[in-house]
């Protein structure tokens, strides 16, 4: 059909999405032969288990030498997941001259650098659009359709368990706990969920966001991250009452400071985010990323984040496009490093709602003006919860959603709170997101 030699794909892995992948190369050969123009068949597939039934015929093997730097294979695809051995593998197959395709969100959270700029080269092909938000196409259309604008800023749901979670916490009215559990009894959540609740999951994925945004090498040790463990029903219903959901966002912003000089903020936190903003519609385990740009605007993606076809669907695209530049001899594209630009965390500029538990007296809000004012943050509303049963010295809520400012101003500020007499505990700080 092509005049092309087959080009042969080798497996590292055959989990949940390394199953997908290979149903969908069984399912959809002819139309992925059309569409890069030669056959693309499946060579050794490495596992750890031959004995395992997994339903799919394919040519197993327990030895990476099947794989990496055999010149019989040409696209590597690694979906086993884990920083070691992958990193050494995908290198080996890198400087063999093997174009790769990888699902690894936290190695590239590492370790991108060296692996882009062994891709670049070697004159090979490395994609990942599979390692962010599973199906939803993001990472080519950030890369390339939108290489010729400037973005500024994405944001976004990139975590499907914790999405779930929360999701459930608001319509049901139940607790972390109980909804966690419901979680992992569904298959949403893993027996130890920590990379998912505590927000490590989507600082990967944002760190490799913002990377490809900004044209910088950010690693995930330069992403604020804080989880949902300490979300309570009661803070959500809360956030409800005054016009808000709770979501996990990934932030990457790039701002400019008063003295000309560029920053960008990268963080993982939960957010209040308004009703009428698109991130507060996306429910149950889907993801979303927003994006917003000089040129075009404000943009969002929008799907499933996870599963075996899903996460495989974005693999295979990955597939098709190593495929096709193998064939054409394309170099492939690198990351820059964007000189002078230093990666900060936390979520940059917001307006910020300051959850705090405080004596019931007067002159307790007059004190927590006055530091407020010293430190130049302005408050937008002030909401308390009741009044206290009479007994001195208990405790109500007290919530101060602020105008804009700088995360790290914020976060000295209510250190400052926390020392005055009548303040008792912060229960949470979020950024709002309108």
């Amino acid at each position: 059909m092509s005049g092309h030699k087959a080009l042969t794909i080798g497996l590292l892995g055959a989990g949940t999405v390394g199953t997908g992948v290979l149903k969908l190369l069984q399912a959809h050969a002819d139309q992925i032969e059309r569409r890069v123009g030669a056959p693309v068949r499946v060579g050794p597939v490495m596992v750890r288990d031959i004995s395992r039934n997994r339903g799919i015929d394919a040519q197993w093997t327990t030895n990476p030498k099947d794989i990496i730097a055999n010149p019989a294979v040409d696209i590597v695809v690694e979906v086993m997941g884990g920083v070691e051995p992958a990193r050494t593998w995908l290198l080996e197959a890198l400087n063999a001259g093997q174009s790769v395709v990888t699902a690894n969100k936290e190695l590239l959270a590492k370790h991108g650098r060296e692996l882009y700029a062994a891709a670049a080269a070697n004159h090979v092909r490395l994609e990942y659009e599979a390692a962010v938000a599973g199906a939803i196409p993001i990472i080519r259309p950030m890369r390339d359709s939108l290489s010729g604008d400037r973005i500024t800023k994405v944001m976004g749901i990139l975590n499907g368990t914790t999405n779930f979670i929360l999701t459930k916490m608001a319509e049901d009215g139940a607790d972390f706990g109980t909804v966690l559990a419901e979680a992992q009894a569904l298959g949403y959540a893993e027996a130890d969920p920590s990379a998912d609740v505590d927000g490590f999951d989507a600082a990967a994925k944002t760190a490799i966001l913002a990377s490809i945004a900004f044209d910088a090498v950010i690693t995930l040790e330069d992403v604020e991250v804080t989880g949902i463990t300490a979300i309570t029903a009661d803070q959500i219903a809360l956030a409800s009452k005054m016009g808000y959901v709770i979501k996990l966002l990934g932030f990457a912003i790039r701002e400019q400071l008063a003295t000309g000089e560029e920053t960008i903020s990268v963080g993982v936190s939960p957010a209040w985010v308004g009703h009428t903003n698109p991130l507060a519609g996306v429910r149950g385990a889907n993801n979303a990323v927003l994006i917003e740009a000089d040129g075009a605007g404000q943009l969002m993606f929008y799907g499933p984040g996870a599963g075996s076809l899903p996460t495989g669907s974005a693999v295979m695209g990955d597939v098709v496009t190593a495929a096709r530049g193998r064939l054409a001899g394309e170099r492939a594209g690198s990351v820059a490093t964007t000189e002078g630009i230093k990666p900060v965390p936390g979520a940059g500029q917001s307006e910020w709602a300051v959850l705090l538990e405080v004596e019931d007296r007067a002159g307790v809000l007059a004190e927590i003006t006055s530091v407020l004012g010293r430190n130049q943050v302005s408050m937008k509303s002030v909401w308390q919860e009741g009044h206290a049963s009479g007994i001195e010295g208990e405790g109500v809520s007290l919530l101060i959603v602020t105008h804009e400012a700088d995360s790290q101003l914020v976060k000295t500020t209510v250190e400052e709170l926390l020392g005055l007499p009548g303040v008792q505990t912060l229960i949470s700080l979020t950024p709002v997101i309108d």
